[in-house]
């Protein structure tokens, strides 16, 4: 049974090359699939708090915007509640969803509480749900994230799911510390296959083989040149 699709994305579905890719994973309209929005990366990182959850759930700018797409129907997921009722109430939830939309904040935190709900286990079982990462929401697939991502002070070390045999550096160029060559230093530490990402680009991911979806700029280090 293969794994979960995923549409691993920098700052969300951004452009209609990355709607298009998000569609066709879907294999029908936004307007037709059922969406669950997982906030729970938000509480581990300092920067976030109660406003930015909450726009993002609500599809507010500048925290939103896949929450506000014309879904058939959308709901909320918190992990860090599923712990404490019994998976015969929530797994169904997940199981009907066509989509997980899986916010950023921390990485580290937010593989916690996959593994902790259960989440983390289930995800194999789910070869038709669409899981679209924003930030740490697809970070959080990866082996590691590089120290300099780590904000919880929870977390053991850097390493998150490794359901994907890539990093990823998001927000290339949106903040003045996602720089090319914080990002080069960044891959120097991580020493494994890495991605740079702008909010305009994101990861297409299938059965194992990657894809890069961009309207913007990218690089895959240390292999190839910018884009």
């Amino acid at each position: 049974m293969g794994l979960v699709k995923l549409l691993l994305t920098s700052g969300g579905v951004t452009n209609p090359s990355i709607h298009e890719a998000l569609v066709d994973l879907l294999g029908k309209p936004v307007e037709e699939a059922t969406a669950l929005c997982i906030p729970t990366a938000q509480w581990g990182h300092p920067m976030c708090g109660p406003v930015s959850a909450r726009g993002f759930v609500a599809g507010l700018p500048p925290w939103g915007g896949m929450t506000s797409m014309p879904w058939n129907s959308l709901g909320l997921l918190e992990l860090t509640a599923l712990g404490t009722i019994d998976e015969e109430r929530w797994m169904p939830w997940i199981r009907a969803a066509d989509v997980l939309l899986v916010d950023g904040g921390e990485a580290t935190y937010l593989s916690h509480w996959m593994q902790e709900s259960g989440l983390a286990a289930l995800l194999p079982s789910l070869s038709d749900t669409v899981w679209v990462g924003v930030s740490a929401g697809s970070m959080v697939m990866t082996p590691r994230i590089g120290a300099d991502f780590v904000q919880w002070p929870g977390a053991p070390d850097d390493r998150t799911l490794g359901l994907v045999d890539f990093s990823i550096f998001p927000h290339l160029d949106v903040f003045p510390e996602n720089t090319m060559a914080d990002a080069e230093k960044w891959a120097a530490e991580i020493g494994g296959p890495a991605y740079v990402l702008d909010d305009q680009s994101a990861i297409r991911v299938v059965d194992g083989v990657a894809q890069v979806v961009s309207e913007g700029h990218w690089r895959r280090l240390p292999e190839e040149s910018p884009r």
